[in-house]
């Protein structure tokens, strides 16, 4: 047999079983990447097979020979010879030293420019409009400039050309001029780059982003040596073994790695984007299983609900994300595992992440919104994730989707093997899905309208101030303060009283407010203050503690008429 063929066996065999453990296993596995590491591979597809079968070693490790092996493999993976022949068909593969395409959103845009501002190029064959990206050259440029701007026609190539620095790449200088121009509304920044839709090119060497490196360091590595555990358990699920806070540098390393993860899968999340180094913790929940909980900045959260970016890690190897939105007792989970370690203990893995989430939000009932089920996206579908998040207990509240599980709950019974198909798939994800560990109830995430809060507020500034919203927010602020008792917002941080501007015009429309008790009021405005504070998870602990805050915010955002 041809050494190709050989190799591409061997592969399939690796592949094959990357999650079967135990002595027998972690030796013909031992056998098979040394085999492999001495091959010569031929196609980008085999390298970035034996690549991603490397991370998942790395990740779930049989033995300290094996870990050895592999370290020594991914350390100088992007420097093997069949890396460097193939290197321009391994683009978006994230192994180290390949380039990635993607039209990178505004703040990880700014992030690749700042740290490799000769690496970062425009994509010339993608860009789809010149003329709109070249109507901004007059605004990056110096105004002594301008007169050649008007008469030379270089083109939007040429002109970047001469625009840019010595040694800098034409992506930067658009990501880097459109910033500084922006800099005082880093929203229009955000809105005018991402309209542009730049398409980017990073130019892959052994300092940028790859999967091959990505890593936090783990002082201890747990190896696998029996199979993975069952179906957890959610209402049993334990808190995590601790919860540290980390340092600002050790904040910002850590959202280096959450976009380094993003960036090589050719993906962007808000709150990795917009994370805040300042409110970011590390959870650990054993057996080599920890997260890095991540906080927007104070100036990009939302209205109500806290929202956080978790990277999963295993080993220190990050294996997926998960994204938290919590209130009312309650949150909505996005769960995420990449591509490469599919197939592994997502099960077990999310009974953790369930124990974390009651641990850090005190949440008692968990929702699974549409989009993770399959609604709009074929992944899910593709996965099966309805059923996955059903066996684990979870089950809708709307009364077509109770109908149609009922019904397909009844075929399988009747037919062991019949699966539920494409169609029927799409049908059940049209809805969410809740798990409710005590009392079920509707002030919850997925029932509860939150836009409608946004909407009385619309209401107010058209009928009350003739749509004049400075005047709306200036009599918004002082009612509330007066309303609350607040004085003047004395001592509060910048982001603390963004939070109070944001919120003073939602204080003045809950009902029954002004019969709270000054303790009452007095809350209020310091679970205001929380939004705005370092930790996010703050105000969600505050706004619980507060009974008559959720009920009122409750009753006006179902009387709103939308």
């Amino acid at each position: 047999m041809a050494p190709a063929a050989v190799a591409a066996r061997v592969l399939a065999k690796l592949e094959a079983s990357r999650w079967s453990f135990g002595p027998a296993a972690a030796s013909t596995r031992r056998a098979a990447l040394q085999q492999m590491l001495r091959a010569k591979l031929g196609s980008a597809t085999l390298v970035a097979r034996l690549h991603e079968v490397l991370l998942a070693a790395r990740a779930y490790p049989d033995d300290p020979a094996l870990l050895a092996i592999v370290e020594r493999a991914l350390a100088g993976f992007g420097r093997r010879r069949d890396v460097r022949a193939l290197r321009a068909s391994l683009t978006d593969s994230g192994i180290a030293g390949c380039d990635i395409r993607f039209p990178f959103l505004a703040p990880t845009a700014r992030r690749l420019a700042a740290r490799w501002p000769r690496a970062l190029e425009i994509d010339w064959p993608e860009l789809d409009d010149a003329n709109a990206l070249e109507a901004w050259l007059p605004m990056l440029a110096h105004e002594g400039e301008v007169p050649g701007l008007d008469e030379y026609d270089y083109g939007l190539r040429g002109w970047l050309a001469r625009l840019k620095a010595p040694g800098e790449a034409d992506g930067a200088f658009m990501a880097r001029g459109l910033a500084a121009r922006l800099e005082q509304d880093e929203a229009v920044f955000e809105r005018v780059h991402d309209g542009l839709a730049i398409p980017y090119r990073l130019r892959g060497d052994a300092t940028t982003p790859s999967r091959t490196h990505a890593r936090w360091p783990a002082h201890h590595v747990h190896f696998q040596r029996e199979p993975f555990a069952g179906r957890p358990d959610l209402a049993a699920s334990p808190p995590p073994h601790s919860i540290r806070a980390l340092s600002a540098p050790e904040g910002e390393r850590a959202l280096a790695l959450a976009m380094e993860c993003m960036v090589t899968r050719s993906r962007d999340l808000d709150v990795f984007s917009w994370g805040d180094a300042r409110d970011v913790r590390h959870v650990d929940c054993g057996d080599g299983l920890a997260f890095l909980m991540i906080g927007a900045r104070p100036e990009r959260r939302l209205l109500l609900e806290s929202v956080y970016g978790f990277l999963t890690l295993k080993n220190g190897v990050p294996v997926g994300y998960v994204l938290t939105s919590a209130l009312y007792r309650s949150a909505e989970l996005a769960f995420n595992v990449f591509d490469t370690f599919r197939g592994a203990e997502a099960g077990p893995v999310y009974g953790k992440v369930v124990g974390m989430t009651r641990a850090l939000f005190g949440a008692d009932t968990f929702t699974i919104p549409p989009y993770q089920l399959g609604d709009g996206n074929d992944e899910a579908i593709e996965s099966g994730a309805w059923w996955f998040y059903q066996k684990l207990g979870f089950r809708p509240h709307a009364r077509a989707a109770r109908t149609l599980m009922q019904r397909e709950l009844a075929r399988m019974h009747r037919a062991p093997g019949y699966r539920s198909g494409p169609a029927v798939l799409r049908k059940l994800a049209r809805a969410n899905l809740y798990c409710s560990l005590g009392p079920v109830r509707r002030d919850v995430l997925g029932e509860l309208p939150f836009a409608s809060a946004g909407l009385a507020v619309t209401q107010l500034i058209a009928n009350k101030f003739a749509g004049n919203r400075a005047r709306a927010a200036e009599v918004c602020d002082r009612d509330a303060q007066r309303l609350l008792g607040v004085r003047a917002l004395a001592g509060w941080s910048a982001d603390e009283r963004h939070a109070w501007s944001r919120w003073a015009p939602l204080v003045t429309l809950l009902p029954g407010v002004s019969r709270w008790s000054v303790a009452e009021r007095s809350a209020l405005a310091e679970v205001i203050r929380a939004k705005g504070g370092q930790r996010e998870d703050a105000f969600v602990r505050a706004f619980d503690a507060h009974p008559k805050l959720g009920m009122a915010l409750a009753t006006l955002m179902r009387s709103v008429r939308t």
